[in-house]
């Protein structure tokens, strides 16, 4: 319908941290999942669920994976309809859906997080599930996390009028064909980030596929953040907001409204950084989730060594 999906074989060749990738199947999905296991090797290592925003993969966290597998056992899904993971039929892209499909992921692969960090609307999907019990984690970390809903989303013709787009397949084939360096890097720079020319290729590969850019479209179709802000004051897990001060994208007044509505909560601001404040500073974002764990009783070092 909407075009020919990413092929691993032939898109995924240089996938970041490729080794760790497997494919899995749960919840009627073909996921791709990576799992970094933790270094040096050992059964007591916690899990770290990383979970990606909309329109990006796990390549998100291909370098701060790897400096948190110090510690962690990583495991980062592709989100359905995102990077090499199957897209659903569009009520399989909101956010209760989404939720089940990531609990039932977690069943197959046979692990339970101890800590949980979701970029942007992943940080929601992170957050619907500590609500409803389908995880259990220690601490819960917003990396510019979309927790309240975006301008414009409450207006009673938005989420129609990107289903219509989403059901029409010549919408996403025009977004991909026209997702080239120029724009991409336009695109990026409206986030309030810069990154280096290997993050560009890797969204511009993203972007130029209309299956990926369909299931981006169809997240935010179905998302209702308007449940989920109404239900954050309920939030029982310690929730930590890493946030960019200079994201254009969510933007960083936000996070301290949550912090009037969440009980416990902290905030954690990066200095000239955007919405990807992640991926420009993996060392820095390692560091400082590092310090939420070590906070909330985890078994690991207070800070990042790198060699």
């Amino acid at each position: 319908m909407f075009g020919e999906r990413l092929r691993w074989e032939r898109d995924g060749h240089d996938w970041p941290n490729r080794k760790a990738s497997r494919f899995v199947q749960a919840g009627r999905l073909r996921w791709h999942v990576q799992v970094l296991e933790a270094e040096p090797p050992r059964d007591e290592a916690p899990v770290l669920l990383l979970l990606h925003g909309t329109g990006a993969s796990s390549h998100s966290f291909g370098d701060l994976a790897p400096l948190l597998a110090r510690h962690f056992t990583c495991v980062i899904p592709d989100l359905p309809g995102h990077g090499f993971t199957d897209l659903p039929p569009l009520r399989g892209l909101s956010l209760p859906a989404m939720a089940r499909g990531l609990q039932a992921l977690l069943r197959q692969l046979d692990l339970s997080p101890t800590l949980v960090a979701g970029h942007s609307a992943g940080a929601a999907v992170l957050a619907r599930m500590c609500l409803k019990d389908q995880i259990a984690p220690a601490a819960l970390i917003a990396l510019n996390g979309a927790l309240l809903p975006y301008p414009g989303a409450s207006s009673p013709w938005f989420a129609p009028t990107v289903k219509l787009a989403v059901w029409n397949p010549v919408v996403p084939r025009v977004f991909s064909a026209r997702a080239d360096e120029r724009s991409v890097r336009r695109l990026i720079a409206g986030t309030g980030s810069t990154l280096k020319p290997r993050g560009i290729d890797l969204y511009g590969r993203l972007a130029r596929n209309s299956v990926h850019v369909a299931g981006a479209l169809g997240m935010m179709a179905g998302w209702d953040l308007l449940s989920l802000r109404r239900a954050l004051p309920k939030l029982e897990v310690p929730l930590a907001l890493l946030v960019g001060s200079e994201d254009r994208a969510i933007r960083p007044y936000q996070a301290r409204q949550i912090l009037e509505q969440v009980p416990g909560a902290e905030l954690i601001l990066f200095e000239g950084l955007g919405h990807l404040a992640h991926e420009e500073d993996p060392a820095g974002t390692a560091e400082a989730m590092l310090r939420v764990a070590l906070k909330h009783g985890l078994p690991v070092e207070a800070t990042v060594k790198l060699t």
